[in-house]
């Protein structure tokens, strides 16, 4: 018999910030709200495909260093690891300004896991830093990619901390500052 150690050196975790937070797309076994040390969230890569395009870029969320990032993580069924494994690369990595990267995460119940993650690249040339807060806000309102409208994007990663009590200063600065700009522009899909 297997002890514990070993049994949780065979699990397969996910760890998702953003869209994974409400739309993960793929089986998993159990969702656990998780701490990411080390790493911060933040709205530092801009989007050519999904939430823009090259010729007008939205803004998505990537993993910056320091600080750290409450979400969810997503154990995995050790048969379906493959699966979800490339389907996460093609999700994630469709212009690499993402590394995958294994990072020990806490547990809400105080176990520490390895997940896996994708964390932001400085060095790709979609990688857009820290922005200021109204510079940000004009690019999201403004773009939109293959999978909908980059203000979307926003508002479901916001109302979905909202559920899981989290509070992310930077995230809901930028929403309010949407709602204040702009008003209420519920873009409605994927809520």
């Amino acid at each position: 018999m297997a002890d514990e150690t070993q049994i949780q050196n065979q699990e397969k975790w996910v760890f998702g910030y953003g869209s994974l937070l409400w739309r993960p797309g793929f089986d998993f076994v159990e969702r656990a709200r998780a701490l990411l040390r080390g790493y911060h969230r933040s709205f530092c890569i801009y989007s050519h495909h999904y939430r823009g395009t090259p010729e007008n870029p939205g803004l998505v969320l990537g993993l910056n260093a320091g600080g750290e990032c409450v979400g969810n993580a997503f154990r995995i069924a050790p048969e379906k690891w493959p699966e979800v494994k490339a389907y996460l690369d093609e999700r994630e990595l469709v212009t690499n300004t993402y590394i995958p990267a294994d990072v020990e995460v806490e547990l809400a119940d105080g176990r520490h896991v390895i997940a896996h993650t994708y964390v932001a690249d400085p060095t790709h040339q979609q990688y857009a830093g820290n922005l200021p807060v109204r510079e940000a806000v004009e690019i999201i309102v403004a773009a939109h990619g293959s999978v909908g409208p980059n203000l979307e994007y926003l508002e479901n990663t916001v109302h979905h901390l909202d559920m899981m009590g989290i509070v992310d200063p930077p995230l809901h600065d930028l929403m309010d500052l949407v709602r204040r700009e702009y008003g209420e522009l519920n873009m409605g899909a994927g809520i």
